[in-house]
């Protein structure tokens, strides 16, 4: 039953930490600084996205850096099966989707790679549920808003939602506050300033133990 192979897949703490980076468009240098950015912030996992064949070696090159730091890096914009298997070579430990392909899911069930799809609409969550995924990425949450998540949360309470696309520190708060589990900032990363917003902002909601 595809259920019993992935109902888990992001549970037991993997996502400890309530924010993610979200990279997109950046060389393999940008994206290894900007991600140092992350980790040094408290951050514990970066996204790649590889919408293009030429954001792969981009990808490797984060993965690369995390390794040596023991956190894990996921592909992002996967929409093909061809994007799992550069995911895989590039070694990816997550993949995330803009929607929801059911397809793609069951190829990921087969790999047994966690894969956190995208919803906009409750149909979309009941097809995800149906599949064993708890898991999902709303996009773009700051087209959606606090609001709509907040009253997914009411049907949906098992479901955990990672809030991505459009996506700022100064109002992260407001997301979590409304039941999302995590948060996924990208160009926050981008300046040291904006690293430092993220450490605040961890710092806030965890007690400062992510403070150095």
């Amino acid at each position: 039953m595809a259920h019993k192979l992935t109902h888990d897949w992001f549970d037991d703490g993997f996502f400890r930490v309530p924010v993610i980076a979200v990279l997109r468009g950046l060389t393999p240098a940008e994206a290894v600084r900007n991600a140092t950015r992350a980790w040094d912030a408290g951050v514990e996992h970066v996204e790649v996205t590889i919408e293009t064949p030429e954001a792969v070696p981009t990808l490797a090159a984060v993965a690369g850096a995390a390794a040596e730091r023991g956190v894990a890096v996921g592909a992002g914009t996967i929409m093909s099966a061809d994007q799992l298997d550069a995911a895989a070579s590039a070694n990816a430990s997550f993949t995330v989707s803009p929607g929801l392909d059911e397809g793609i899911i069951k190829e990921s069930i087969r790999r047994s790679m966690p894969h956190l799809p995208g919803v906009a609409t409750a149909s979309e969550i009941l097809r995800a549920k149906a599949l064993g995924l708890t898991w999902l990425k709303a996009f773009p949450a700051s087209v959606l808003g606090p609001d709509w998540l907040r009253a997914m949360k009411g049907p949906f309470p098992d479901v955990r939602f990672v809030a991505t696309g459009g996506m700022k520190s100064a109002t992260a708060r407001r997301y979590l506050d409304a039941g999302v589990s995590v948060v996924g900032l990208s160009s926050d990363f981008s300046s040291d300033e904006g690293a430092a917003a993220v450490r605040e902002l961890l710092s806030a909601i965890q007690g400062n133990t992510t403070a150095v």
